[in-house]
């Protein structure tokens, strides 16, 4: 086994994964490391063995595990993390900061990111997809971000840098975003808290946010431009194909596309990360026989299948 580089936060072997993921599946990474702070991830990059694969993880709002795990250094972020700075109207945060944290600390302060509330999951995770909701986007909001390089140096990133696309950006492989800051346009208080309230309710109704889901499984098809903004239209949505194609509530073992939201996958419980990819597979098989239409997977899926 690769000899670990030494460090002042947490680092555990042959670490279980399915307890870090909303869908609760997936095997063992080799490694989980929980930096301390930024000094102790870009020293424990700087000095890891280059041929060693890493791969970020936020909390686990939108990736399947596969059920044979990981064979990299899984790089979680925790407390050194979090914080949430509003300075004008901007909003610097790291990139442990969940994305309902971010626009209710904003919102208390007069600055409207009021739609990153019902997005699921943490900053970095938000920025690396270019995350939406509404019609607004990461991209309209975002001002800079910084990230530690795959060789252990600490950069600074510009929009430019990042290239926003629709659920996409450019950030080199390896490469590990630690913070972001945003800005968004002044706003009542209140106002602001009775939108988010409003936006929570309409999402409660329509998406089965009580049961174990990993957020929209695909991405909406066509009707998008490549810039991933607020005026893109997404006139095709990815539930009315799932829909045409006769594969609302359709299961594989303890995987199911939700009865309330059709682009929704669910662990019903007991699910095997192979039966949520093969359910995904199986749906975007029948669209495509339906509509000529290729869903592609919103959900990142990463890792190994079971050895048979």
């Amino acid at each position: 086994m690769t000899q670990m580089p030494d460090v002042r936060g947490k680092l555990t072997p042959n670490k279980d994964l399915s307890g870090l993921t909303w869908l609760r599946v997936g095997g063992a990474a080799d490694w989980l490391f929980q930096p301390a702070d930024v000094d102790d991830l870009a020293g424990f990059l700087r000095n890891l063995d280059a041929s060693v694969d890493i791969f970020p993880m936020g909390v686990g709002s939108n990736l399947i595990v596969r059920d044979g795990g990981l064979r990299a250094v899984v790089i979680r972020m925790g407390r050194g993390f979090n914080d949430i700075t509003v300075e004008g109207n901007r909003v610097t945060a790291g990139v442990a900061a969940l994305d309902a944290h971010v626009a209710r600390k904003a919102a208390e302060a007069g600055v409207d990111l009021t739609f990153l509330r019902t997005i699921p999951g943490a900053v970095g995770g938000a920025v690396r997809m270019n995350a939406g909701c509404y019609g607004s986007y990461v991209a309209d909001a975002f001002i800079s971000a910084k990230a530690v390089t795959r060789a252990g140096e600490i950069v600074d990133l510009s929009a430019g840098d990042l290239n926003f696309r629709y659920r996409q950006t450019d950030l080199p492989k390896g490469w590990v975003i630690v913070s972001a800051t945003f800005e968004g346009p002044s706003g009542d208080p209140d106002v602001l808290a009775a939108r988010m309230d409003e936006q929570l309710a309409k999402r409660d109704a329509t998406q089965p946010t009580k049961d174990r889901t990993a957020g929209s499984t695909f991405r909406n098809p066509a009707g998008f431009s490549s810039t991933g903004k607020a005026d893109d239209v997404h006139d095709l949505k990815a539930w009315k194909v799932i829909d045409d194609a006769g594969m609302r509530g359709a299961r594989v073992g303890g995987a199911q596309m939700s009865e309330k939201h059709s682009n929704f996958m669910i662990n019903t419980g007991g699910a095997s990360a192979a039966d949520l990819e093969n359910l995904g597979e199986e749906v975007r098989k029948r669209v495509f026989q339906n509509s000529g239409i290729t869903l592609e997977w919103e959900i990142m899926r990463v890792g190994e299948p079971t050895a048979k």
